[in-house]
């Protein structure tokens, strides 16, 4: 396999890892409380669940974007800023 197709099969491995809001937490360093918070503001979004599951499960892309506002409001951004600079 040359880069190129390392690279590809990682991009599919990623786009189809999900992971539970309590790892998100542990991952993140944020709380679970917050995530759900972010998320009923629009934030981030959550990917939405199979039937009869009962946990918030976040892909790849969200959990980088988490980390991303996160490292901005430890720099003192405000989440507003901090949204706007990560962008919608």
């Amino acid at each position: 396999m040359s880069n190129d197709d390392d690279n590809l099969y990682d991009k599919i491995l990623l786009s189809k890892l999900l992971v539970g809001i309590g790892e998100v937490a542990t991952i993140t360093g944020i709380p679970q409380r917050q995530i759900r918070y972010w998320e009923e503001k629009g934030v981030i979004t959550s990917v939405p669940a199979e039937k009869n599951a009962s946990t918030r499960r976040y892909d790849y892309p969200t959990i980088k974007r988490i980390i991303l506002i996160k490292e901005l409001l430890d720099e003192g951004y405000t989440l507003k800023a901090a949204i706007t600079k990560v962008g919608e």
